[in-house]
């Protein structure tokens, strides 16, 4: 029966007029293209909701750790501040450790529940305010304090628990979190082992998640390596056994988003781990709220595509006679010309395609004419393009990496080192834009170096030193842009950091008759000789890793495009003994580069 009836469509098919067979074909077509764009419609709407409510979570869950973060290193700044401006300073032989305590107490008391020392014994040295320990209280069986003698020069957050070291004149039940570390103890020109205790009030943990939530139902809470919970906002219910929560399974997940399905519901779960403690927070929003969201968009999907049915197949039919006619007339036109009768005139009535068909016949032959002209015009935009794209390819990493390091620099205090970077970044991409030249002065691209090394010697926390220098015969003379500060980067990233001793970096510009030599040098392991051979070799793959962003054979193609096949790099390597760049330049002038670039510019 399918046959039969697919047999019949088709000879109905056949049958109709050109007008018709435009409508019917343009009106299926529109049919299922817009059936198809409504399901590829929802079914990125329904993607893009999930992505925008995980980024929507990974913001909040980063707001979170923010402010863990920084609860946290307010308690590590505590405790340094004691350890660093009084313990190490005191004799506890005949100095007394109480005001300088009572002092950092009254800096941060609200906060703060209590700060103490003690020795390795367990003996309590010092304490404010709360200074008298329980009768049962046993410091050196306590977890905090072996952590922190076992594992020196580290410092170790405890879970939260109740303060039960202390007496409280208050008798209250006060929630803290811990921070132990080991310290030296000086007593009479002794120095022993000791720990150093400081106890911040859990209310601060609350009071950040109690101001964050999360949309469609969503909550977040905290628990520990092992998956104990740490705060959870049905925390109660939950203890009264009223209430259950996936958090040891979550305890195991990697931090990113997931989904996974509990107590007959499914959840999206995103887990970031917060630094220094183990702990994880955990954000979760029922699956079933998000897809609430995408109802009413297919309801509002299924009424207009009917409506568009409707719509389209009326329009259709009164565009298609607005069609075949032209076509037809067309038509006519072609036979006449296949008939050998000449000025044969040619309707430009009707669609756009049939009057650009029209126009395409008359222009044929013009076309033909001009045929030679463009192929030589675009040889020559070829070779312009060519240039362009390898002087285009600067890699966007050294940019993210350098303001990454400005926002750390900024954090940690640094600011005269994240002025200097900024400062020497601006006047780089200052010297790297030149006025949209590609020929520039000597001195210039010498000082872009001496920016970029600036810049990358405070990344890098000073592991090399940099000589940049040129002799007095090379003032005045001219170079292509941006060739050495890629030579410099291969020459950190694969000279000097993977050393274990200080690397050294050098520069040095000289002339030589009618050629300007640049040499970049370093002190890194090398590069083997089959290597040395491939790397300017075209008829060998380039290998692909972390280095220029041009790549040498990009660099050694500009300057071949520009001042020809005899000027390019030179590589001097042996292993274990470094590498030498030499970039051959021709010794030019401000007019011969104002010609050459002249000569490449679009």
């Amino acid at each position: 029966m399918l046959r039969s009836l697919f047999t019949r469509i088709s000879l109905w098919y056949r049958k109709m007029g050109i007008q018709m067979v435009i409508s019917v074909s343009f009106t299926v077509v529109a049919v299922v293209g817009m059936v198809f764009m409504g399901l590829s419609l929802f079914w990125r709407f329904s993607a893009a909701t999930e992505q925008m409510q995980q980024e929507s979570s990974q913001r909040v869950l980063t707001q979170v750790n923010i402010n863990l973060d920084s609860y946290l290193r307010r308690m590590m700044r505590v405790s340094d501040a004691m350890y660093y401006r009084a313990i190490k300073n005191a004799d506890l032989a005949e100095d007394s450790l109480f005001e300088e305590m009572a002092l950092l107490y009254e800096e941060n008391r609200d906060s703060l529940v209590s700060i103490a020392l003690f020795d390795s014994s367990g003996v309590l040295v010092s304490a404010t305010p709360l200074s008298v320990l329980k009768s049962s209280a046993s410091p050196r069986e306590e977890d905090w304090f072996q952590l922190a003698l076992g594992r020196m020069e580290n410092l170790h957050f405890s879970s939260p628990h109740v303060q039960n070291l202390f007496d409280d004149p208050d008798y209250t039940f006060r929630w803290v979190v811990s921070l132990s570390r080991q310290v030296e103890l000086n007593r009479a020109g002794r120095t022993e082992d000791g720990v150093l205790l400081v106890d911040m009030s859990f209310s601060g943990v609350e009071q950040i998640f109690r101001e964050t939530n999360l949309p469609n139902g969503g909550y977040i809470y905290l628990i520990d390596s092992e998956g104990e919970i740490i705060y959870h906002p049905s925390q109660q219910l939950i203890y009264a056994g009223l209430l259950e929560e996936n958090n040891f399974v979550a305890a195991g997940y990697r931090d990113g988003t997931c989904r996974e399905e509990f107590s007959g519901s499914r959840r999206q779960v995103t887990v970031k781990t917060v630094g220094y403690t183990g702990w994880r927070l955990v954000a979760v929003v029922p699956v079933e709220s998000i897809v609430q969201n995408s109802q009413q968009i297919i309801l509002f999907g299924i009424s207009l595509l009917f409506f568009s049915i409707f719509f389209m197949s009326f329009l259709n039919f009164r565009i298609s006679g607005h069609i075949s006619d032209p076509i037809r007339q067309l038509e006519k036109s072609i036979q006449e010309l296949e008939a050998g009768k000449e000025n044969v005139e040619f309707s430009e009535g009707g669609s756009y395609e049939v009057k650009q068909l029209s126009r395409s016949i008359r222009s044929m032959v013009s076309t033909l004419r001009h045929l030679s002209d463009d192929i030589i015009e675009q040889e020559k935009q070829k070779r312009l393009l060519e240039l362009s794209v390898l002087q285009s390819q600067i890699n966007p990493h050294f940019l993210y990496n350098t303001l990454d390091s400005v926002i750390w620099l900024t954090e940690a205090g640094q600011y005269e080192e994240a002025v200097q970077m900024v400062t020497s970044l601006g006047r780089l991409f200052r010297i790297a834009l030149s006025r949209g030249n590609n020929i520039i002065p000597l001195r210039d691209e010498l000082e872009h170096a001496r920016h970029y090394m600036a810049i990358q010697s405070i990344r890098y926390k000073n592991r090399f030193t940099t000589r940049i220098t040129a002799d007095p015969n090379t003032e005045g003379l001219y170079t292509l842009k941006l060739v050495v500060q890629p030579l410099l980067e291969n020459a950190i990233y694969h000279g000097v950091t993977p050393g274990e001793e200080d690397g050294q970096i050098s520069l040095h510009a000289r002339r030589e008759g009618g050629r300007l030599l640049i040499d970049i040098s370093d002190n890194g392991p090398g590069i083997p000789p089959q290597r040395v051979e491939a790397l300017l070799d075209d008829s060998r793959p380039q290998a692909v890793g972390k280095g220029s962003g041009l790549g040498v054979r990009n660099i050694h193609h500009r300057i071949a495009l520009t001042f020809g096949g005899e000027y390019g790099l030179t590589f001097f390597s042996e292993p274990d003994e470094g590498t030498l760049v030499r970039i051959t330049l021709p010794a030019i002038g401000e007019e011969e580069a104002r010609r050459y670039g002249e000569e490449n510019a679009p």
